[in-house]
């Protein structure tokens, strides 16, 4: 096999650091960001560890985003971008392949050269792993590599995802058709409204997917999530202290967040975006965006369209192409969507917001206009990311989840946290009515409910920053495993 090419070889050839760690993440950019922030913060938390960063790839790869979101700045020293050889996604994938199954499928042909991959690196310390690429511990344990799960969703989803092979054994028929709520040992009760696709036809292949990843969970070494002790600590105390998770056995635990996009190039149409929010009051711009791969139906679209109007709020709407078959269109194309507003917004509704809305096609700096002062309010999927990244900058949510687990996230932030509100449809509806849609924008952005809202979550951010600073918990957690790491090679 031909040596892989990196980024950055030339700069280890004469100083070696002492610590080699290799992290591997799936396809999805949702899986891409938090594990490539965590590479970073690593190399920059400490000089003595090299980190590989391996990139699964296809013959199809196209997403703009992602090669901008890697290549944009110039990555620190000691940390290396490895693409993995290429695989041929028309020989495994087919067209009714549902996006689990379609990433399950890609990964497993991947991690053929996984072996190989590590051993040319000169086989690292650890790995650390994406939770769909458990294949990863079969091919480790012959090479004797440690392997460390990255858990991308909330912890509250990992005590779901440990508990899963325990409902799968105990309940006969479909999890939906329980008499009740899911109880998961020591957490909240889960509606099975608020159920992930995945587990919600046990006979598809993407159930057996998801249980097989899941019920691996507990061969890793070590559990990295992306939360901080303050913001979920129910959870994290159930999987430390509840015997139902100690007698799994359930690995170590790590919080080591929020873990969210530091920065992000510009476009120029970001910067005009920037321009007209520098001109907006304080807390006062609704900013509308559906993750990396979501899109709203047509009837969808329209309602939203009409209820943003109604509701006089300013706002910046991040724009698709509406797709009335799957709410996940955009997973394998983030960014290069191409498409015009004009073509699907009801007409006359650009004229009648000119001023006070602004709709921007496909993608926006998402971190750049969280983080600025005049946004008061985010319209969000609930993916993870999207989560961590408002609540860090001190923005609350309208949950409006589309797909995977973001409706029990939505559940956790409205019932739980408290940081967000969500429309409710009228039964029988396939849509949320643009009265709805007024009526919860209004309530975010100036009734009293939102500003209480507001300010459960400034407080929130303020404790994000403490947990990630020096001597702060996710601080300390990184620390505990760095020091493992090197205790488990034989360093000093």
């Amino acid at each position: 096999m031909a040596l892989l090419e990196t980024d950055h070889d030339h700069q280890h050839q004469s100083t070696k650091p002492k610590m080699h760690v290799a992290v591997l993440p799936n396809l999805g950019m949702g899986h891409i960001i938090p594990l490539f922030e965590l590479a970073k913060r690593l190399v920059v938390f400490d000089h003595d560890i090299h980190i590989s960063f391996l990139l699964i790839n296809t013959d199809e790869d196209n997403s703009a985003a992602r090669d901008q979101y890697l290549y944009s700045t110039a990555l620190p020293p000691s940390l290396d971008v490895v693409d993995m050889p290429p695989i041929n996604v028309s020989d495994i994938v087919r067209d009714d392949m549902l996006i689990l199954t379609r990433i399950c499928v890609i990964v497993e042909e991947s991690l053929k050269s996984l072996k190989s991959v590590l051993i040319e690196l000169g086989k690292p310390e650890a790995l650390v792993i994406d939770l769909f690429c458990t294949g990863a511990f079969k091919i480790c344990s012959e090479l004797s590599i440690p392997v460390y799960s990255f858990y991308s969703p909330s912890t509250a989803f990992l005590t779901f995802s440990l508990y899963i092979p325990t409902l799968d054994r105990e309940v006969e028929g479909e999890f939906v058709d329980l008499p009740e709520p899911i109880s998961i040992p020591g957490c909240s009760p889960i509606r099975l409204d608020d159920l992930l696709d995945e587990v919600r036809d046990r006979k598809n292949n993407q159930y057996k997917l998801f249980y097989l990843h899941m019920s691996r969970l507990p061969q890793a070494t070590g559990i990295l999530v992306n939360t901080w002790e303050d913001f979920e600590p129910v959870p994290l105390k159930a999987i430390r202290e509840h015997s139902f998770f100690l007698q799994l056995p359930t690995p170590p635990i790590y919080p080591v967040g929020p873990l969210i996009k530091q920065d992000e190039s510009m476009s120029s149409s970001d910067e005009e975006c920037l321009t007209w929010m520098d001109n907006q009051p304080v807390d006062s711009v609704l900013f509308i965006a559906l993750g990396s791969g979501g899109t709203l139906t047509t009837g969808q679209l329209l309602e939203m369209a009409w209820g943003l109007e109604m509701s006089q709020q300013k706002f910046i709407w991040v724009l698709r192409k509406p797709d009335d078959a799957d709410a996940s269109s955009t997973f394998f194309n983030v960014g290069s969507d191409v498409n015009d507003p004009k073509s699907y917004l009801p007409e006359g509704f650009l004229e009648k917001t000119h001023g006070v809305g602004l709709v921007v096609k496909s993608w926006a700096t998402q971190v750049a206009i969280l983080r600025h002062p005049s946004t008061g309010g985010f319209l969000s999927h609930c993916g993870w990311n999207s989560t961590l990244e408002s609540i860090t900058h001190g923005v609350p949510i309208i949950a409006w989840p589309l797909y995977a687990e973001q409706k029990m996230n939505a559940a956790m932030l409205t019932e739980e946290i408290g940081v967000a509100v969500k429309p409710v449809k009228v039964p029988g509806e396939t849509v949320v009515k643009r009265e709805e849609i007024s009526r919860v924008v209004k309530l975010l952005m100036e009734s009293e409910e939102g500003e209480i809202i507001r300010g459960r979550v400034k407080k929130l951010r303020d404790s994000a920053r403490r947990a990630v600073d020096i001597g702060g918990s996710s601080y300390n957690s990184l620390s505990c495993l760095i020091e493992k790491w090197k205790n488990e090679s034989g360093e000093p």
